[in-house]
């Protein structure tokens, strides 16, 4: 079965410019990665859970706080490992300075037999739509695209 994600468009309007939360995953493989690696907070979820509920929890698990508002559902995006990324756009604020995101254990470096744990997010940050669809995963820029298109 293809795997499935939900996840928050943040945006806030600052002095009439549009900008995007984003956050940047964690972890040794995006360590020195920019361009590209960044994504709105999201994360897998099961058929049995309502997906903007999915998008609200891992909200929370990536940042550290919760989020509620209008929510408007976006059009899915298909990433290039074939999973589905559900996505909502509210518009709201959070302090990206002040993110607590939940981690994760993995082997490293490979092959040692040693595990560390590393934060699902590293950092966040707010960026002009423009920005943002350079520090965003290639296939998630289109939920920008469709945010504007929303909001107008």
């Amino acid at each position: 079965m293809p795997k499935q994600s939900a996840g928050i468009l943040l945006y806030r309007k600052s002095e009439g410019i549009l900008q995007i939360f984003l956050v940047h995953p964690g972890g040794p493989f995006y360590k020195n990665k920019d361009a590209g690696a960044w994504s709105v907070p999201k994360g897998e979820f099961l058929d049995d859970e309502y997906p903007l509920a999915a998008a609200k929890r891992e909200f929370e698990e990536e940042t550290g706080q919760a989020i509620d508002g209008s929510f408007i559902k976006l059009d899915p995006v298909t990433l290039k490992s074939g999973k589905t990324v559900y996505a909502w756009a509210v518009e709201g604020d959070i302090d990206h300075e002040t993110i607590y995101s939940n981690s994760f254990e993995m082997e490293w470096p490979p092959k040692s037999g040693k595990n560390q744990s590393f934060p699902e997010i590293d950092r966040a940050g707010w960026f002009s739509a423009d920005e943002a669809r350079l520090k965003i995963n290639p296939a998630q820029a289109k939920l920008i695209d469709n945010l504007i298109e929303v909001i107008g």
